[in-house]
């Protein structure tokens, strides 16, 4: 192309609207193509968050299943977690250093 049909393109209308539109839509519109990409790779850190959130919740409800069904299971985790002894028992805590 020689200078004649670049000035000439450059006052065409239709290809000042078309460029006008091309930056209007890619950097300026909030529903831009730049914005549209952050959204989804945020979509897809939180569909992330929430298959790992189920899964912990399906975890502690075999648990919680566990427990209220088995009565050992029950109270070895009290005395491990909480330090609860029975009346009769004492405790003698191992501090490794």
């Amino acid at each position: 192309m020689n200078r004649d049909n670049i000035k000439r393109l450059f006052k065409n209308f239709y290809f000042l609207f078309l460029v006008g539109f091309l930056v209007w839509m890619v950097l300026i519109d909030s529903n831009g193509f730049v914005n549209r990409f952050k959204l989804s790779g945020k979509l897809n850190d939180l569909e992330e968050e929430k298959s790992f959130y189920l899964e912990e919740i399906n975890k502690i409800s075999k648990e919680k299943n566990q427990f209220e069904t088995d009565e050992e299971l029950f109270e070895k985790f009290a005395r491990e977690e909480y330090l609860m002894k029975k009346k009769s028992e004492d405790i003698f805590y191992i501090i490794k250093e």
